[in-house]
């Protein structure tokens, strides 16, 4: 598959916090992406035709956060946990969510996911706590360079366009932290960071472009178009129309250009 940068940036302004400028900047040779977006890029199980029960929880936890709506987001991860999600999980999708929707949220979310944990251990319902990363992150230029590999993978080749030249400490911010910080954590397979990534941005209006980059993304990772599709229809069937047609929307158009 191939994909296509937009041919221009909303009102010429860079949308939401860091990791939101993604869907702006791929612009990536069509050869290399002919080669690439046909890879999945981790470990993770191969595609299938459903999400699990614990994967529908994941974007709606991520949309819930996304819109401060902290009654929904208890029930979703209530859902989550219910279905199989560890509390390590849980709060690895939350932290995250931060570089999409910002720290506010994502500090609100831990508190309430807090809450949702201790409530439980009230009602005796065990959790399984889940496990940290397994291997250190690495550090300085080793840093940069699986940062800069991840991002590659993700987005189908190198990563370039107008916004590096103009402001190249962004993409260094990108390679290293998002994609390396946070990338680099094993604990959080690709998929699920792609389910928590497209919820939230299906939340949040005026981020279509990086939503599409997204749909893209979580293709490359491993996730069939039916996976997604049923992503859209969670999200309608939990009561997010909204949500739900941004995503539809963007699955098309990101398919259109496959």
């Amino acid at each position: 598959m191939t994909s296509k940068a937009p041919a221009k940036y909303r009102n010429g302004q860079l949308m939401g916090p860091l990791a939101l400028i993604l869907g702006l900047m791929i612009a990536p040779s069509h050869a290399a992406q002919g080669i690439e977006d046909t890879k999945a890029v981790t470990s993770t199980p191969a595609a299938s035709d459903a999400l699990s029960a614990k994967q529908q929880a994941i974007p709606l936890i991520a949309a819930s956060m996304a819109t401060s709506d902290m009654a929904r987001l208890a029930n979703a991860l209530n859902q989550g946990l219910d279905a199989g999600l560890t509390i390590s999980e849980a709060k690895e999708i939350l932290v995250q969510l931060y570089a999409y929707v910002g720290f506010p949220r994502s500090l609100n979310a831990l508190g309430e996911l807090m809450k949702v944990a201790d409530d439980r251990k009230r009602r005796g319902i065990v959790d399984a706590p889940g496990r940290d990363p397994s291997r250190a992150i690495p550090t300085g230029e080793a840093l940069l360079a699986a940062g800069t590999a991840n991002q590659t993978r993700i987005s189908g080749a190198p990563v370039k366009g107008p916004v590096f030249d103009f402001a190249p400490v962004i993409n260094q911010f990108l390679q290293t932290h998002l994609f390396g910080d946070i990338f680099e954590r094993v604990n959080l397979d690709w998929q699920s960071r792609e389910l928590a990534t497209v919820g939230a941005l299906a939340a949040t209006p005026g981020v279509e472009a990086q939503l599409r980059s997204h749909m893209r993304a979580s293709m490359r990772v491993g996730l069939s178009a039916a996976q997604l599709r049923q992503l859209v229809e969670v999200l309608a069937a939990h009561g997010d129309a909204s949500a739900a047609k941004r995503a539809n929307e963007a699955l098309t158009q990101a398919l259109a250009g496959s």
